[in-house]
């Protein structure tokens, strides 16, 4: 059997990325551990700043996430005053999420750090090969 790769196969694209994936992720992060946040912490609050008060079901689909995963994360979030639980009043098996004052002022204390951290990566690329990732990598939304 062989199992060599061809240099231009979906094995070797997927190779390439996952590498690429690996060194991104090295260098880009060291913010949020320093601000003693997790990734998905981080996660939680860029959409919650963005898109504001949401279902935990929806805020789980924008950061693919699990319920388990997801109860942990917001249950340490609330604790630490970042984020506030809300259930609703019309259905009260459901809950919305929403950001603090404290949790809108962590994220922004991070973001820029975090924006430097991901520019210095990218600085690689041309703003065209940035351009073109961004399209290549749309393609895979639907999948």
């Amino acid at each position: 059997m062989d199992i060599s790769v061809e240099r231009d196969s979906a094995v070797h694209a997927m190779i390439v990325f996952r590498f690429a994936d690996r060194t991104i992720n090295k260098h880009v992060g060291k913010s949020i551990k320093q601000s003693n946040l997790t990734h998905s912490q981080f996660g939680v609050l860029d959409v919650l700043y963005c898109k504001g008060e949401m279902p935990i079901c929806n805020l789980m689909e924008k950061l693919l996430g699990t319920a388990g995963n997801m109860t942990v994360i917001l249950k340490n979030m609330e604790r630490d005053g970042l984020v506030y639980r809300r259930v609703l009043p019309d259905d009260k098996r459901k809950s919305v999420v929403g950001l603090t004052d404290a949790g809108k002022e962590k994220f922004e204390q991070v973001l820029p750090a975090h924006r430097s951290e991901i520019d210095e990566v990218f600085d690689v690329l041309t703003e065209e090969e940035r351009h073109q990732l961004i399209t290549i990598l749309k393609k895979f939304k639907n999948k």
